[in-house]
């Protein structure tokens, strides 16, 4: 876990909470944003992956560890009698929608981009294919095959992730199985993700996720403040993209919006 200072008087705090396979240090370019526009930033790789990756690099956690890894989290941001806002991606969106859902804090709003409730893009051995032997699958390995070109168009950003080594897509089909159980669960969940002002973003080409899948999580939670936006053109890994600098200034709106709401005053 770790915690980047803001630039100057600090306004707020955000959490950034990865996605499956990949590790924090890919969110460089963002945490220098937050902290450069007067944020603290707390973040950190969840159970096994980046730094915590086991010795075969192969994720067989439970998804119990990841949710324990976002409450800390959220734990040690909250300490700063600050406000604090969620960014969470993918998978580590999933998470912070459980953790939200059944613990409570005080945050103040959140920022989903695209995350993982029903996947397009699946193992090519899915352990589905084997019913015959499904006692068996378990401790299989395979790898889910989603390669960093498919996440985003940003060629010097997957060549830097490929070269540092930390991205590792081997899953066991036992935690395959959890992850479409906990996809399931969390999409069908009505009326349990509290009243957060809450912005939700998905890619219009989206080749990992069904976007849609997201919209309408969002819509059965009824909630009172929420943002949706489809970003055209873009990949999975919104925050990644060439539009990264665009995407920022939208989610630094939103934040905004939600502090003047409370009460702050803020410069733009």
């Amino acid at each position: 876990m770790w915690k980047w200072q803001a630039e100057g008087t600090a306004k707020a705090v955000v959490v950034l909470i990865h996605s499956a396979y990949e590790q924090h240090m890919r969110y460089a370019w963002q945490i220098e944003k937050w902290r450069s526009v007067g944020f603290h930033v707390y973040t950190g790789d969840l159970p096994g992956h980046g730094k915590n990756a086991g010795a075969d690099n192969v994720h067989r956690e439970s998804f119990d560890e990841y949710e324990q890894a976002v409450i800390e989290m959220l734990k040690l941001a909250s300490n700063n009698d600050l406000p604090v806002f969620v960014i969470a991606h993918g998978l580590g969106a999933t998470v912070a929608m459980n953790v939200l859902g059944h613990r409570k804090f005080n945050v103040a709003g959140v920022i989903f981009t695209s995350p993982w409730l029903q996947l397009k893009k699946l193992p090519p051995k899915a352990p589905n294919a084997f019913p015959g032997v499904a006692q068996l699958t378990g401790r299989r390995k395979m790898d889910h095959g989603i390669e960093l070109r498919h996440l985003t168009r940003d060629q010097f950003s997957f060549s830097q992730e490929t070269e540092s080594n930390l991205y590792h897509t081997v899953i066991t089909a036992g935690w395959y199985k959890e992850l479409q159980n906990y996809m399931k669960e969390t999409a069908a969940a009505i009326e349990v993700y509290p009243q957060i002002p809450t912005c939700l973003y998905t890619a219009e080409r989206d080749i990992i996720t069904e976007k849609e899948a997201a919209r309408q999580w969002l819509l059965k939670q009824q909630l009172t403040e929420f943002t949706y936006k489809e970003w055209k053109y873009c990949y999975h890994d919104i925050f990644q993209e060439p539009e990264k600098e665009e995407v920022f200034l939208a989610a630094q709106g939103f934040i905004h919006t939600v502090l003047r709401s409370v009460g702050y005053l803020i410069e733009e």
